[in-house]
């Protein structure tokens, strides 16, 4: 998906400027227009800063203007929109739901992929399971190393951050509540 694209129509259909978008999440004018230019890719922790802008989550970015779709008790893979990048997949369980009361995610980490530089703060609380690969997470100032089978629970309100560790790929499956994506 082009992140720079997909900015830019959903501001520009939110009736807000580059300089007001930029204003409101804290970041520079210059950010907004590389991110939209395609010349920086933004990391998670980035691009949700932006979209506190406006304000939107990641799953609402990812989905912003689709055809409504029916709701449906069972998803292939095929049907879990990618709300991350090309290094870290955020694979989101139910997008058809009109309400949705947990965000239920396949978190897929390429080798040496992070959460970025920025800590992840938001609402509500966290958890997940380790299937496969390593991942070091920080969650205020703990940090861990966990492997297949170990898991992890936590408030969402302290700062934390996820990085792959290993030389394979890491494969999590979390759920949050609220949804956050």
């Amino acid at each position: 998906m082009d992140v720079g694209a997909r900015l830019r129509m959903v501001r520009e259909r939110m009736g807000l400027s580059q300089r007001e978008l930029a204003k409101r999440a804290g970041v520079t004018n210059g950010t907004i227009s590389l991110i939209e230019q395609n010349r920086v890719s933004p990391s998670i922790s980035s691009l949700r800063k932006v979209l506190e802008g406006m304000p939107m989550t990641l799953s609402d970015f990812f989905t912003f203007d689709t055809e409504p779709q029916q709701a449906h008790v069972f998803y292939t893979s095929d049907e879990l929109p990618n709300l991350g990048n090309d290094q870290i997949q955020l694979l989101l369980v139910g997008t058809a739901h009109e309400r949705r009361d947990i965000a239920i995610l396949r978190e897929v980490y390429q080798p040496g992929a992070d959460t970025g530089p920025d800590m992840l703060v938001h609402e509500g609380q966290e958890g997940g399971v380790i299937l496969k690969g390593e991942v070091e997470i920080t969650v205020g100032s703990d940090v861990r190393v966990l492997g297949p089978g170990d898991a992890y629970y936590f408030d969402s309100k302290q700062p934390h951050r996820f990085r792959n560790v290993g030389n394979d790929t890491c494969e999590i499956v979390s759920a949050s509540s609220p949804p956050t994506f």
